[in-house]
């Protein structure tokens, strides 16, 4: 472990559990039920590590559309039933056994709602892994990313100053997030969702590395796997 870490805090989707596919098909349908056109591409630029609200805020002012009151109940429901079984990021477990074994503290921080944040975790065989250390935007008053709050939050319950944690993310409001709270950030590109100028923007927004799998995570964190 790097000598400036003393925590580890992840993202969830995209960087432990690959659901962003599943999220973006969700999305496109709702979108197309909708009369709106948006193309595979926009729509994980539009979505990806988004809250539903920073979703209908950036459809109002870039398309000019205004969600109805019963848009996010329905929205609620039908992600709901989306995530009972998820596949984890190749990997995933194993990182977090290794930090586990070498006595790291480490927690996941998401933008998801609270019910499907534990949900994901389940669905993808992580949740003994990593909870009670699952953190959402309802702990920081709903101050998601890319606002820092929710990874100063998640350091303080480990015990951990921002400054000396590593925030492994994959998307642009989470690295906003990252940098803003003071932490060290990389970039791990490992799920199916990726876009190829992915690694030049995380980059550009303070990513301190890029890394394309968890088996690269673990080498930069001097962890192996257990057998």
């Amino acid at each position: 472990m790097p000598d400036q870490f003393s925590a580890v805090l992840f993202d969830l989707d995209g960087v432990l559990v690959d659901t962003e596919t599943i999220i973006g098909e969700l999305w496109a349908a709702i979108f197309s039920e909708r009369g709106l056109d948006l193309t595979p591409a926009e729509i994980t630029r539009l979505t990806s590590g988004q809250r539903f609200e920073g979703v209908m805020q950036a459809l109002e002012q870039q398309r000019g559309w205004k969600a109805p009151e019963d848009f996010l109940p329905m929205l609620d429901q039908r992600f709901n039933g989306a995530f009972s079984h998820v596949p984890a990021i190749a990997g995933a477990a194993d990182t977090l056994r290794a930090l586990r074994a070498a006595g790291i503290p480490f927690a996941v921080a998401s933008n998801s709602e609270k019910g499907r944040l534990h949900m994901k975790l389940r669905g993808g065989g992580l949740a003994e892994l990593v909870e009670p250390h699952a953190y959402d935007p309802s702990l920081v008053n709903g101050r998601g990313k890319p606002a820092p709050d929710l990874y100063v939050y998640a350091a303080a319950q480990l015990g951990a100053a921002p400054q000396r944690c590593l925030v492994v993310e994959d998307s642009v409001p989470g690295a906003q997030a990252g940098v803003a709270a003071g932490a060290t950030v990389w970039a791990l590109l490992a799920g199916s969702h990726i876009l190829p100028d992915d690694e030049a923007q995380l980059l550009d927004l303070g990513a301190a590395r890029v890394l394309r799998s968890h088996a690269e995570l673990r080498a930069a964190l001097g962890l192996r796997a257990l057998a």
